[in-house]
């Protein structure tokens, strides 16, 4: 059994990934005692699910070195979870070691930006989400979340069909993924894009919690959070100052803005549970 509960109802859910996704590019940041400040004072906003880092190398990311630590701060919080990511074996049984509610497992949209980004093939990301999912086993552990990046468009390798993101979305779900998210990295994606390819997704994956990571790299992310809406999806990413971006994939700057995405979502009729003014 997995932590998938910690997406329940028809709420709007907004996920805050600054400290894995806005320091990935940083050459500077916060120590971990500020790291902790940060989460209790986005928590005490109303803030829920935190992407604290990922399990990488300490001597390549530095700035994820003390992942761990703030796992274990976000579950002393009430009602908040952690989240974070892993690219290879031992990231996953280093992650599976913590009390991790989400494990975030990105799988590439083209063959170029999954060589660029995990050093591994398409079809070798999808073992890493089963391996993930069998290591977890049925006796509880965190939900196993996949991210198809790119999925609206690559830097490296040009137009992406939505068709080849449905078959990926499908092979991991078949794979073991309790969740599924679709990335527009490089903000290429514009809203009769996103409501069509988030149309398809809520059609055939309705029963599993459903995601968008949008960056707003062209000034498009509120326009395409809101065509997301529109389309049924419930989960959304941003940053807090749309900090950050990827750092393999050429021109991926600029999340999606935490506060504006909460503004959008109170204004459009999508209580989120989150306080502007102390956000």
């Amino acid at each position: 059994m997995s932590n998938s509960n910690v997406y329940t109802g028809d709420a709007v859910c907004l996920r805050e990934l600054g400290l894995r996704d806005g320091l990935q590019l940083t050459k500077s940041w916060p120590g971990t005692e500020a790291k902790k400040a940060w989460i209790e004072a986005a928590h005490s906003a109303g803030v829920r699910h935190f992407e604290v880092g990922s399990f990488l190398p300490v001597s390549r990311y530095p700035q994820f070195a003390d992942v761990r630590v703030l796992i274990e701060a976000v579950g002393d919080l009430e009602g908040a979870h952690a989240m974070a990511l892993a690219l290879n074996e031992r990231g996953v049984d280093d992650a599976l070691a913590t009390p991790l509610s989400e494990l975030v497992i990105p799988v590439s949209a083209t063959e170029e930006h999954s060589q660029a980004n995990m050093r591994r093939s398409r079809e070798s990301a999808i073992d890493l989400v089963r391996y993930a999912a069998e290591q977890r086993g049925s006796g509880g552990g965190p939900t196993i979340s996949v991210a198809i990046s790119v999925a609206f468009g690559c830097t490296i390798a040009g137009e992406v069909a939505s068709d080849e993101v449905l078959r990926l979305l499908e092979s991991c779900a078949g794979a073991g993924a309790d969740a599924l998210t679709v990335a527009d990295t490089v903000g290429y994606a514009g809203p009769k894009q996103v409501a069509d390819l988030c149309r398809e997704l809520v059609a055939r994956f309705g029963h599993l919690p459903l995601a968008i990571h949008l960056h707003d790299t062209r000034g498009t992310a509120m326009a395409n959070a809101h065509a997301a809406l529109e389309a049924g999806i419930r989960i959304l990413d941003g940053t807090l100052g749309g900090l950050g971006g990827c750092p393999f994939a050429p021109g991926a700057t600029g999340n999606a803005v935490f506060e504006d995405l909460v503004f959008l979502c109170e204004r459009s009729g999508n209580p989120t549970g989150i306080d502007l003014g102390k956000l």
